[in-house]
């Protein structure tokens, strides 16, 4: 027999005279991954199951409980001496399915030793539960009778005829949604309302119900068993689940792709259906009911089943897809075989990729789900926060536990006792508090470049809106848009046939008067005061209205650029007095105006910023140079521009009660920054943009750990 060093273990002596086998219960599948046979072991008793390559299960297959585990294990090494599992992996495999009990052995049992595993497998399911215990489940009911009675209905469903029945029914309703998108739009600023929230956890119910009667239909539709339905507490919400796990020994991959994918295909389909009842229905419970049950339909699917980061369906169709079982494990064992490996010097780690292709995969898989964790945890805790503050801050605190002090105990326990670090402990420790201490001092030593941004619009120094003096139809373009003037020059003209006649009514009461003062002079001079005051009262009127008519022709404030988009296209319409019809630039010296937020003001008055620069949006290549500074030491809420407010498409919240727009709902500091640009540079009066502003460097950790307090300080007011 050939024997490879390598092969072996120190520890092989405590299992060699073992004499165990699998267990009579547990049923053995075969499926092919990538071309490869893999044997899945399923514990029909717990619903459990365990995929294992072919010589491992050629080993597995030969224990009998009279024959001892090393004369198995030299008989499978005989006959295949190089895919043979080694005595490691041996060991490794007996305590996995030692733990799951599914191993038999010819001694007597020993109570205590299952009272043990027992005992640690309920502590392992209560961790699992508390470290998920935003989706915590709890099973209630067996719905497998229920299943095989319905099953015609089941084969119905996933069939060519219910796929096409499936189209039609959700194309029609994507071209009533589209038709309808205003409507929809207009109904979904409501959604959190208080007299909604009852119909929109009515609408989860009814479509997570109908989400998870979708998997166990297509599981018990391809011979799976479904043995579990209960209620899952995501986010504290009750909500249905149930248990596919019996698809993973289903041979084609499509077929537990399907499985993954049939709560969202019945869940788009039945949110289909809700949406031909909503254009159909004036307001009122059905109309509402059938509203959320397509928004929750449609935000679920994204946020969660759809996205194969969280382990929900879209992560086990993407592990069926790409032929890679235990997908989020053998990431995360990947991740650790290379801390391992190249950091901690342990040669004999075990690389779980197969290829250099899953390498990648599982590489990127277990960064971007981290990430995407993080992202989603975070907004779900300040979703909490924000509605609830203690539960934000017990979940806050949870979280913190799991995700930072639990981790660190494991890894000083590591460290300490582990025995795959006996020879490389000093190594292990070293590089763990070489990088902490890189770590403290990229974050808390190393000053780096500290700046924030603000948004504002650019404005010249001398600018003036134009509107119509008086009422009446333009009747003459006299300067076209974008000419240069100069002062009085005239830019419109406009017609008024009302003021015409009054000026001429005017006059001929001012003449009528001078006779009637005249004919009182010679006949009753009684009459001539108030003949006088109507001729002083007369005369005003008339000055009036000749100074009204020479407004008509409107003239430039002062020197500039004449800026009125389709001037020529009013000619002829009727325009009220005070009505703005364009405005006079004067392009020679400009100023951004840049808004401050309440959290960064204080800086503005401790001489912390060094320098700043403008960018303009859609002008990212060209930077705005500032010379000149003013802070307005007082703040304000109205802002210098609709555009840097949500009505014109800006990112600073106004009233939505405020017609005009510029109506912050929090106050702010205001930053007027003369700037100059160069020659090529197009500036333009009312056009939005960012100021940066630069401090004194500071390291990262001082950074962040002031704008999560500002952050805190803003939403919640701590």
């Amino acid at each position: 027999m050939a024997e490879i060093p390598s092969t072996y273990s120190e520890s092989w002596f405590r299992i060699a005279q073992q004499r165990v086998s699998l267990r009579a219960h547990v049923r053995v599948h075969r499926q092919f991954f990538r071309g490869e046979r893999w044997y899945v072991l399923q514990d029909p008793f717990n619903n459990q199951y365990f995929r294992v390559r072919p010589p491992a299960y050629e080993f597995l297959a030969r224990l009998r409980p009279d024959r001892t585990v090393d004369a198995v294990w030299k008989e499978t090494f005989e006959a295949d001496p190089d895919n043979a599992p080694g005595q490691e992996e041996v060991i490794r495999l007996l305590a996995q399915l030692y733990g799951a009990n599914l191993l038999h052995s010819s001694l007597a049992p020993d109570s205590a030793r299952l009272f043990e595993r027992f005992t640690k497998r309920r502590q392992r399911e209560r961790k699992a539960f508390f470290r998920s215990i935003m989706f915590a489940r709890i099973p209630l009911f067996d719905p497998d009778h229920f299943l095989k009675r319905a099953m015609p209905v089941g084969k119905a469903l996933f069939s060519w005829l219910g796929l096409l029945v499936w189209l039609v029914v959700v194309g029609a309703a994507m071209k009533v949604v589209i038709d309808n998108f205003s409507d929809l739009k207009d109904q979904t600023e409501g959604v959190l309302a208080p007299d909604n929230l009852f119909w929109l956890y009515v609408g989860l119910v009814i479509i997570k119900a109908v989400h998870e009667f979708g998997h166990a239909f297509a599981c018990r539709r391809f011979g799976g068993e479904v043995h579990t339905m209960g209620i899952m507490f995501l986010l504290f919400t009750p909500i249905p689940y149930m248990d596919a796990t019996a698809s993973w020994a289903f041979r084609s991959r499509w077929q537990r792709a399907l499985v993954g994918a049939a709560g969202m295909i019945v869940e788009v389909f039945v949110a289909s259906l809700a949406t031909f009842v909503w254009v159909s229905t004036s307001p009122g419970t059905i109309h509402s009911l059938a509203y959320n049950m397509m928004l929750v339909a449609s935000v679920s699917t994204v946020l969660f089943n759809a996205n194969p980061l969280l382990r929900f369906d879209g992560y086990y169709i993407l592990s069926d897809l790409l032929d890679i079982p235990n997908l989020h494990q053998r990431s995360t064992g990947l991740l650790k075989h290379g801390i391992e490996y190249y950091c901690f010097g342990y040669k004999k780690s075990t690389n779980p990729a197969r290829s250099r292709r899953e390498t990648v995969w599982l590489a990127v898989f277990a960064v971007a789900s981290w990430i995407y964790k993080v992202i989603i945890f975070t907004t779900i805790l300040f979703f909490l926060a924000d509605r609830f503050l203690i539960l934000g801050m017990i979940m806050a605190v949870v979280c913190a536990v799991a995700w930072i002090c639990v981790p660190i105990y494991k890894l000083i326990v590591y460290l300490a006792s582990s025995p795959k670090l006996e020879r490389t402990r000093f190594r292990a420790v070293s590089v763990v508090l070489g990088f902490l201490l890189f770590l403290m001092l990229v974050l808390d030593v190393i000053p780096f470049p500290n700046r924030f941004r603000s948004p504002g619009v650019l404005q010249a120094y001398e600018h003036s809106l134009v509107v119509t003096g008086v009422s009446g139809r333009i009747a003459e373009a006299v300067t076209l848009d974008g000419s240069d003037v100069v002062k009085g020059q005239p830019l419109f003209r406009m017609s008024n046939r009302d003021l015409e006649l009054q000026i001429e009514a005017a006059r001929a009461q001012l003449a009528q008067t001078e006779s009637m003062i005249l004919r009182a002079m010679k006949e009753n001079s009684a009459d001539l005061k108030p003949l006088r005051s109507r001729e002083e009262a007369t005369r005003k009127l008339l000055k009036r209205l000749l100074e009204s008519q020479t407004e008509l022709v409107v003239r430039a404030g002062h020197s500039g650029v004449w800026v009125a988009p389709g001037i020529e296209d009013l000619v002829g319409s009727w325009h009220e007095r005070g009505k703005p019809i364009g405005q006079i630039v004067n392009q020679s010296r400009f100023y951004f105006s840049a808004i401050i937020s309440q959290k960064e003001a204080s800086r503005l008055f401790t001489d912390e910023i060094r320098d700043s620069e403008v960018k303009m949006y859609g002008q990212a290549g060209e930077t705005l140079t500032v010379v000149e500074q003013t802070v307005i030491p007082a703040d304000q809420q109205n802002l210098p521009s609709a555009a840097i407010g949500w009505a014109g498409g800006g990112e600073v919240a106004v009233d939505l009660q405020d017609k005009s727009g510029t109506k912050a709902v929090e106050p702010f500091f205001e930053v007027r920054s003369t700037v100059v640009g160069s020659e090529d540079l197009v500036m333009l009066h009312g056009k939005g943009g960012r100021i940066r502003f630069d401090l004194p460097p500071e390291p990262l950790l001082r950074q962040w750990v002031r704008k999560l307090r500002q952050l805190l300080q803003q939403r919640y007011g701590i």
